[in-house]
């Protein structure tokens, strides 16, 4: 196995992972990307997390396998709870899940100190973006990369994060957006955010005729509608 065994969104995922880390992969789905790390020679040890039973044994088998036994470590447990500050981690890959839950997992981590703030976070939410920068930034934890791509026409966003001596200032915006993503402005990119509108404006819309109390709602899609319009304009030039 090596990574081009890998769904596109994992390759992604794993060329920000530094030379010769230290890897712990939460929901790790078979140890798919810690394995074909360590067949690459790229991580130095790895930690595959899973919190449930049948893919816990399905990373086991995978590990096995591939005679990596004493280099990587599968167990069960709830997400960063697998990991222990002794483990030395320098890179922490989540995967495949909501933002709201791999926020919720990096909270959980925190409080029950499991984040040293010397790992890079690599993570790739699959809705809920916004809210996993948010819990970020309030982290302070400054965003040094982003990718997004299509992939059985899916748009995946890849967020890499680690702390730093200097903390930017993040807009309400580049929240939104993701502020690297904003910059580079790439097709896939354009695409997802053309589709975006479309439905911002199908939901306005609905909320209009709505007979609830939804001011508050209304205004916020119709900021996120003129910002994807701004956007788009933007790249339009």
């Amino acid at each position: 196995m090596n990574a081009k065994d890998l769904s596109l969104r994992l390759q992604k995922a794993a060329e920000f992972v530094p030379q010769n880390a230290r890897l712990a992969d939460i929901g790790s789905d078979h140890a798919y990307l810690p394995v074909a790390l360590m067949l690459q020679n790229k991580i130095s040890y790895g930690i595959a997390g899973e919190v449930v039973v049948g893919p816990y044994k399905s990373a086991q088998k995978q590990v096995a396998k591939n005679g990596l036994e004493n280099k990587i470590d599968v167990r069960l447990a709830d997400g960063l709870e697998a990991v222990k500050l002794e483990d030395h981690v320098s890179a922490i890959t989540i995967c495949g899940m909501g933002g709201v839950l791999i926020r919720d997992i990096l909270q959980r981590g925190k409080e029950k100190n499991r984040l040293s703030g010397e790992e890079r976070l690599i993570l790739q939410p699959n809705v809920g973006e916004r809210q996993l920068r948010k819990w970020l930034v309030d982290e302070k934890y400054t965003i040094t990369d982003e990718s997004i791509l299509e992939e059985n026409q899916k748009v995946y966003e890849i967020i890499v994060a680690e702390k730093k001596e200097t903390i930017p200032e993040y807009t309400e915006k580049e929240l939104f957006f993701g502020p690297i993503l904003l910059r580079e402005e790439n097709e896939v990119f354009l695409e997802k955010w053309q589709y975006k509108l479309s439905k911002s404006e199908r939901i306005l819309n609905s909320l209009h005729q709505s007979d609830q109390d939804v001011a508050e709602k209304i205004r916020e899609v119709a900021q996120e509608i003129e910002w994807i319009k701004e956007v788009l304009a933007h790249a339009g030039k």
